[in-house]
């Protein structure tokens, strides 16, 4: 006689001590029972797919956007970012007449053969010494700004979505996505910049904002994956 075996409760291992029990006739599960215990398996431990993160790539983009425009308009934390240029109506003349196009530039300019150069060395002890970026002659195009601000954000809740979708489970709990999403996101939003303050003379101050910044978007980008990640 086969012996009773409640399906309902079947695992692995009590499928293993069936196989391996030749003492007694060989009992096996039925598909139904297999099925529905692969199918718990995948539904416990199987990863988001991709495609269904749409809605928090697209709501944290909007929520960053928002989060960023009101930390830049309104709070005063960085109406002290930029400085004018000193006797500006003398300078913007001069730049003007050098014919400078938009770009990224560097003076004293030198090369790597000559920059210990005695001349060189003169340039760079007299200053002053700095990086200047030109941007298209008129006004500032905000408008193409914002979109490409929009758009950055969408591309990094992207990448962040992709990440997740293949190291976070679904139907993890909030804090388990919080934690993924939000390290991703902050190295994206908020240690980038870094580099522009080893790099390009960017100030500390400055850059501590931008980390700070970065990440108030990364706690954000988090919370809204926590939330709307699939159960």
């Amino acid at each position: 006689m086969l012996h009773s075996t409640r399906w309902n409760d079947f695992s692995p291992h009590s499928c293993f001590a069936l196989r391996l029990d030749r003492s007694r006739p060989q009992a096996y599960p039925p598909q139904d029972a297999v099925f529905k215990f692969k199918s718990a398996q995948r539904k416990r431990f199987g990863m988001a797919p991709l495609a269904a993160l749409w809605l928090p790539i697209v709501l944290s983009a909007v929520i960053v956007f928002v989060a960023s425009s009101i930390m830049h308009m309104l709070l005063p934390c960085h109406k002290g970012d930029y400085r004018g240029l000193p006797d500006e109506d003398k300078v913007l003349p001069v730049l003007r007449a050098a014919g400078l196009k938009r770009g990224l530039y560097i003076f004293p300019f030198t090369t790597h053969k000559d920059m210990k150069s005695p001349a060189t060395i003169e340039k760079y002890n007299q200053g002053p010494v700095g990086m200047m970026t030109i941007f298209p002659s008129g006004p500032p195009a905000m408008p193409k700004f914002l979109g490409l601000w929009f758009g950055y954000c969408l591309l990094i809740g992207f990448f962040v979505a992709y990440l997740a979708a293949h190291t976070v489970a679904a139907g993890a709990n909030y804090r388990v996505v919080f934690r993924v999403v939000g390290t991703a996101a902050f190295l994206a939003y908020g240690l980038g910049t870094i580099s522009n303050a080893i790099w390009k003379g960017q100030t500390w101050s400055f850059t501590s904002k931008e980390v700070i910044d970065g990440l108030v978007y990364a706690l954000l980008t988090a919370g809204t994956f926590g939330w709307l990640w699939p159960r």
